[in-house]
């Protein structure tokens, strides 16, 4: 112990050991010693001298420090010293730090240095699996110099490593959960990990993005204060662009996650936009790049225009149009906002017309074109600007021929207005100012509104310029040969290399593949001895390009001429080059174009890059029309005048030849849209007659059911009314059985009328038995003789009781009776009757008034007997009425079924007409197929299956 603190605190006794000694002891140290502490502290003091003697650790000290890694798992403090000593051995930041007075070679010798320990680290790859194991450990010290280790490990090797952690299982998924620890610390150097992590490495970025990396990406920028964030955002955004850039999956997967809605709040500035600080700056600049990488056109086609969409729809285009009409922003914020858009609205026809429709917040309103076309032409703009300007320009109008044709307009007589300033008179004065910069960006310029637009080519044809006062007017044509080939002046002022490369430029786009331009181009007598003069010139090394312009400019006018003057037809033009030129130095001279070293640069791709405005010679389209043109021009001058004859006469034989093969086409195509009508008429024919076929199978399967169900009613009705009244058998008709039943209910009808008479006769013999129990009252009251008459009057009470069956108002006429026969009987016995046989009255009106009661009992029971006859009558009427109501229905059903046979039969004799008339259409489509040679089957197949057909159509109609 007393040693490692004699190491630490520089104390030691004696002589002092070298800083090899020491280091080398110190490994023994660890390696041997058995205490925890001990190795600890030996590792602590390796960590303090790492930096100063980087060699030595490295060379001595890693293998001991990769066994402690493997092996004292246990403690984090030793891990952590063991990780920091590591790093400072594999790491170069440091070195950076050194002073100016250190050569380059030193900085070089400790790059070297930290590569070769990464080799020797990564010699294993089980050293990186244990690394990415440690970081699995949430404890601080390990963590986070696991995090740096693995950092300087990617940036010293990054494709090996990237490898190795690649095929470890979850490598990524153990990287990714850096982004969620909640020490900020380790989140931001997480970061930086992933963005070495995912540098040139597809899978890995694929990986990455679909391990959620966009959403939390996202959150963090947003929690950090977007725009407005510190260096936290500027890493997120690199690790963004990482992962986006170059890989059409993990755009595709941006794209449909809806994280491009999410980068419009990005982009809201407010009207203050003064003092923005260079980490603001530094953000914005890079969000604007993202939004770059999502449009390039270097992507696919399919997703630039998705993505294009998405930025309209969701208002982020919007936002950067804000952005570009704001004040205050700071000029490198206002170019690449420039770009952007640029990208945006790049052949998409709806974010171009939205551009359009843009204005600039000025009074009054100019339209936002306008304003950025001003700072094109405008000298004092800085470079970068205008190129960005002629950029969104170009992308304005790149398969725009709406807008091609607005900015044309703007040149035609028609439409100037002199009270504003518009796009052609700004794009004319760029044109022929004194800024040779600003010629060339109005040039290129102009010649994107012409481009692939033969229209606006014969438009441009007409548009005059006023040159002096006195002067008439001369075409816009004539003024760029003039500016090329007359005049002091205007020589000293085109002599410029960078003004004439522009205008000949414009002279190439302008009358390629529009005879009509040509013909306006060599109408002026002096453009083609200037042409040939400048070609045959010896000039110096900047002239070659002119030469080599011009050439093609010739070439053009051979190529492109209609032979419609008669001094410049092609075969005078080819002479001419013979004589004046020669051939071979011709197309020497052509090839000076493709041979310069800024054309590859410029065919790279669209926006104008440039480092200094010298270099900003060529465009990215013309470069594509060079390309075209070079070999069909060489072509064409080396054909001779015999080659010419022959060619013209094989070209009009050709196009005779075309006329003819155009006309067999033509009316090949009309037979064919005629065959394809009448087939399509055939298998309409076709489907309306299976139509039909199932129609008629349909209703004749609806005719059977009803006829079934005709029967089945019938049977019915004759079982019921078999039933019911015992009449004729099975075999009747169904008049005849509803008429059977009507007399079987009018038979009972009459039947009941006379039971009803018969009780009302009965009724009639109760009055007369009533009227004689009155009598036999009286003659009880009399004597003793009643006896017998009581007798009979118990006898005809039977007869009574057996023959009343109904009638309940003589309950009441006998309650009447019975008390007008007891008042009847007090008052006769009172008046004959002695005072000395009152008794035995009295005992024989007792025994009456008895028998009386049992009467009124009887009468009761005949009441109720009464009752359920009316009831059972009333039941009687009601089946007679739904006995009748039946009959009507079916009776209805009956008329309808016959209704709807005689329709079926109708449509079946229509149906069958109809089939005739397609029979016969058919034969004379056959004919038609016939005559025009398709193989048709005989008509003695087709009528014998005709006929087999009808057979079977009579066979089911008889069925």
């Amino acid at each position: 112990m007393n040693f490692f603190r004699g190491v630490i605190s520089g104390q030691a006794a004696g002589p002092q050991p070298s800083g090899a000694e020491t280091i080398q002891k110190l490994c023994d140290r660890v390696a041997s010693s058995t205490l925890l502490e001990d190795r600890r502290d030996a590792v602590r003091a390796l960590k303090s001298l790492s930096k100063k003697y980087r060699m030595e650790v490295g060379t001595q000290a890693m293998d001991h420090l990769i066994n402690i890694l493997q092996t004292d798992r246990s403690d984090s403090e030793i891990l952590g010293y063991a990780l920091d000593t590591l790093y400072n051995v594999i790491c170069n930041d440091e070195e950076e730090e050194q002073d100016e007075s250190e050569d380059e070679n030193a900085q070089k010798q400790a790059d070297d240095l930290g590569l070769q320990f990464t080799d020797t680290f990564v010699q294993d790859p089980e050293h990186v699996t244990l690394l990415l194991t440690l970081l699995e450990e949430f404890d601080f010290h390990v963590r986070w110099p696991g995090v740096k280790l693995l950092t300087a490990l990617l940036k010293n090797q990054g494709p090996q490593i990237q490898g190795i952690i690649l095929v470890s299982p979850m490598g990524v998924s153990r990287l990714m959960d850096l982004l969620a620890d909640s020490r900020e610390v380790i989140r931001n150097d997480g970061l930086l990990l992933l963005q070495q992590l995912t540098k040139g490495n597809a899978a890995i970025q694929k990986i990455v993005a679909f391990e959620n990396a966009f959403e939390r990406l996202l959150d963090i920028i947003t929690e950090e204060g977007s725009s407005d964030g510190g260096i936290v955002v500027e890493d997120c955004l690199l690790l963004l662009l990482n992962l986006l850039k170059n890989n059409s999956s993990n755009q595709n997967f941006f794209k449909e996650g809806s994280y491009i809605q999410r980068m419009k709040p990005w982009f809201e500035v407010g009207d203050d936009n003064s003092g923005w600080s260079a980490q603001k700056v530094t953000n914005l600049h890079l969000m604007l790049q993202l939004v770059r990488v999502m449009v390039s056109p270097v992507n696919s086609p399919g997703a630039t225009a998705s993505c294009q969409k998405s930025m309209f729809q969701c208002g982020l285009l919007q936002q950067l149009c804000t952005i570009l009409m704001a004040t205050g922003v700071p000029a490198d914020i206002l170019t690449e906002t420039i770009n952007t858009v640029s990208e945006v609205i790049r052949g998409s026809q709806v974010n171009q017309d939205y551009f359009a429709s843009v204005n600039a917040p000025s009074n009054p309103p100019r339209p936002a074109i306008v304003v950025l076309l001003m700072s094109m032409v405008n000298e004092r703009q800085p470079f970068v600007l205008r190129c960005a300007v002629l950029y969104c320009f170009q992308c304005f109008l790149y398969k725009n021929q709406k807008g091609q044709g607005e900015i044309v307009a703007t040149l035609l007589p028609s439409t100037i207005d002199a009270n504003s300033i518009s796009a052609g008179q700004l794009l004319c004065g760029g044109l022929f100012s004194a800024d040779s910069l600003s010629n060339w960006c109005a040039a290129v310029a102009l010649a994107h509104a012409l481009q692939d637009n033969l229209t606006q080519k014969e438009q441009l044809l007409r548009v005059q310029l006023a040159t002096s006062l006195g002067k008439p007017p001369v075409s816009l044509l004539q003024q760029c040969t003039n500016i090329l080939s007359q005049g002091d002046k205007i020589v000293r002022r085109g002599s410029k290399v960078q003004t004439r490369v522009g205008l000949l430029m414009l002279l190439c786009t302008w009358i390629s593949n529009c005879p009509i331009a040509v013909t306006h181009f060599l109408h002026n007598q002096e453009n083609v001895p200037f042409l040939t003069a400048q070609i045959s010139e010896n000039l110096g090394e900047d002239e070659r390009l002119v030469q080599g312009l011009c050439a093609l400019l010739l070439g053009i006018c051979i190529y492109y001429n209609d032979n419609s003057l008669e001094n410049y037809t092609k075969e005078k033009l080819k002479q001419l080059i013979e004589k004046r030129i020669g051939k071979e130095n011709f197309v020497e001279k052509l090839c000076f174009i493709t041979k310069h070293e800024l054309y590859s640069r410029a065919a790279q791709k669209p926006q104008p890059v440039f480092p200094s405005p010298e270099q900003m010679l060529f465009d990215h389209e013309f470069t594509k029309l060079v390309k075209e043109l070079e070999g069909v021009i060489t072509k064409a001058v080396h054909k001779s005048s015999e080659e010419e004859k022959k060619e013209e006469e094989v070209k009009k034989t050709l196009e005779q030849h075309d006329n003819i093969v155009t006309q067999y086409k033509e009316l090949i195509r009309e037979q064919d849209a005629q065959l394809q009508e009448l087939k399509e008429q055939v298998t309409s024919m076709t489907s309306q007659n299976e139509q039909l076929q199932a129609t008629i199978t349909q209703q004749q399967s609806q005719i059977q059911q009803h006829k079934d169900q005709y029967n089945i009613l019938k049977l019915k009705l004759a079982k019921e009314n078999q039933g019911q009244s015992n009449s004729q058998g099975d075999g009747s008709q169904v008049n005849g059985l509803q008429t059977e039943e009507l007399t079987q209910l009018r038979e009972e009808v009459e039947e009941l009328r006379k039971q009803h008479s018969l009780l009302q006769t009965q009724l009639g013999d109760k009055d007369a038995l009533i009227s004689s129990l009155k009598s036999g009252a009286a003659q009880t009251a009399e004597g003793p003789a009643g006896g017998s008459d009581n007798t009979e009057l118990l006898q005809e009470l039977e007869a009574l009781r057996s023959q009343v069956q109904s009638q309940s108002t003589e309950i009441g006429q006998l309650k009447m009776e019975r008390q007008d026969l007891l008042r009847r009987a007090e008052v006769g016995s009172s008046d004959t009757l002695p005072s000395s046989d009152s008794s035995l009255d009295a005992a024989k009106m007792a025994e009456l008034e008895s028998r009386l009661g049992a009467q009124t009992s009887e009468m009761e029971r005949l009441k109720a007997e009464v009752k359920n006859l009316s009831e059972s009558r009333a039941e009687l009427e009601k089946r007679l009425d739904s006995t009748t109501s039946t009959v009507a229905i079916l009776q209805t059903e009956k008329e309808k079924l016959q209704t709807d046979v005689q329709e079926s039969k109708k449509e079946q004799d229509d149906l069958l007409m109809l089939l005739a008339d397609q029979d016969q259409k058919i034969t004379s489509l056959k004919k038609r197929l016939k005559e025009l040679g398709e193989t048709v089957e005989d008509e003695d197949d087709l009528d014998t299956r005709d006929q087999t057909d009808d057979d079977d159509e009579e066979d089911e109609d008889e069925d």
